[in-house]
């Protein structure tokens, strides 16, 4: 029954990443529906992250009280009805309203999922398990690409958001008649203090940050824009080369997870890997004189795809320095700084919009918030070797068995 209960809160999973980057494909149709800016629209992606992030830590404390089917059946339904009020859409007020929704009912689904892994698995299997969640999750990024175009260019606006909103629902249904949890009951305050001030959560954090922000950003919103009227592709090959992003990233987990847990004692190198490969990847296309080559845009895009895989690790980070009656409020720590990061690095694309009105000088924002990332991972690995040299803990399960710990050197 454990599997069932994953395979339908995984299942979940993939449908709250379908309606969260339903804006993706949607922008340019979105902007001319409701009469706004490159600007007006990065608010709606915005709010949706803000509220995604800001309810990290409140789910956190609301799941060890609920448990994860209340959660995820709420999720679920408030997912529905943005995806309703945003077929009903019009102007800019309506828009604001869909993606705060959407954002809530996101919040809520990955974290829950994550507890529902922890509490029906041993501790041997729960890192395979959340790679897979993670995985599998993202076929809803790849239903949001190429069908969501299909749909707006057949069916038109409204239909293809309707038809969203039912998928919502049938997942609702699902989880009522399949998924059964306990909740502990118990309130998780008293752990959000030593979470946030344990140097290894804050680690994990900044991973999270520095890995997810650039690839967020554009499969969240910035991508198709960038694509289409950046670099002069068809609205389909765009779709295409955003498909191929989220599918790439299905290899890139698997390879970073078995990476991350051959060579444990390596972790923030693959980090720093993947932070430098994305600064080196956007690089050449920026650089290029004109329209950068479909060749190169392959290349970002498959560089990119590294970007979720990779963030993981930092949710590694979280589950490796905190015992299991905090990991909640460390992982919606780890999880909402990432977010808030991917909404500060499209908020940033949206000025440069408007003030240099370039794609390309825009793109170059991203890079003091890499650098931001660089420097936090390097200042809170070290801290979190002197503390665990002070104190002799132990890092646990580093690659999700029970084994001994492995000391500072845990860290390198």
């Amino acid at each position: 029954m454990a599997l069932l209960f994953w395979a339908v809160g995984v299942l979940a999973y993939l449908v709250a990443v379908f309606h969260r980057q339903s804006l993706s494909v949607a922008g340019l149709d979105a902007a001319e529906r409701m009469g706004v800016s490159e600007a007006g629209m990065a608010t709606l992606a915005m709010l949706q992250l803000l509220v995604y992030a800001l309810m990290q830590v409140p789910v956190g404390v609301l799941l060890d009280r609920f448990g994860s089917k209340r959660l995820l059946l709420t999720g679920a339904l408030t997912m529905a009805a943005g995806q309703l009020v945003f077929a009903l859409s019009d102007n800019l007020l309506y828009g604001i309203a869909a993606r705060m929704l959407i954002g809530l009912g996101d919040a809520m689904t990955f974290i829950s999922v994550v507890r529902l892994v922890n509490l029906a698995f041993p501790p041997h299997r729960n890192p395979l398990l959340l790679q897979l969640t993670g995985l599998i999750g993202q076929l809803g990024a790849i239903a949001s690409t190429v069908p969501m175009i299909a749909s707006l260019h057949t069916y038109g606006w409204a239909p293809t958001f309707y038809g969203a909103a039912g998928v919502g629902v049938v997942m609702a249904v699902l989880l009522i008649a399949v998924l059964r949890d306990k909740p502990s009951g118990q309130a998780a305050e008293p752990g959000l203090k030593a979470a946030w001030t344990h140097p290894g959560t804050r680690l994990g954090m900044w991973t999270h940050v520095a890995t997810q922000c650039s690839a967020a950003a554009f499969l969240l919103l910035w991508g198709y824009p960038f694509l289409v009227e950046g670099q002069g592709l068809a609205p389909q090959t765009a779709g295409v080369l955003l498909a191929t992003l989220t599918a790439v990233g299905m290899v890139c987990g698997p390879v970073l997870g078995y990476l991350a847990g051959r060579y444990p004692l390596r972790r923030s190198w693959l980090v720093l890997g993947v932070i430098g490969s994305t600064a080196a990847a956007w690089t050449a296309v920026l650089a290029w004189p004109g329209h950068a080559p479909l060749w190169l845009l392959v290349v970002l895009v498959v560089v990119l795809a590294a970007n979720g895989p990779g963030s993981m690790i930092g949710f590694d980070y979280a589950r490796t320095f905190n015992p299991a009656g905090r990991i909640g409020a460390a992982t919606g720590i780890v999880n909402g700084g990432g977010f808030l990061a991917s909404m500060s690095v499209i908020a940033l694309i949206a000025i440069g919009l408007e003030v240099f009105d370039d794609y390309r000088l825009a793109f170059l924002l991203q890079y003091p918030v890499w650098l931001l990332g660089v420097v936090q991972v390097l200042r809170y690995r070290a801290k979190a070797r002197r503390l665990l040299a002070q104190l002799d803990e132990g890092l646990g399960e580093v690659r999700g068995a029970q084994e001994p710990a492995l000391g500072t050197k845990a860290l390198d």
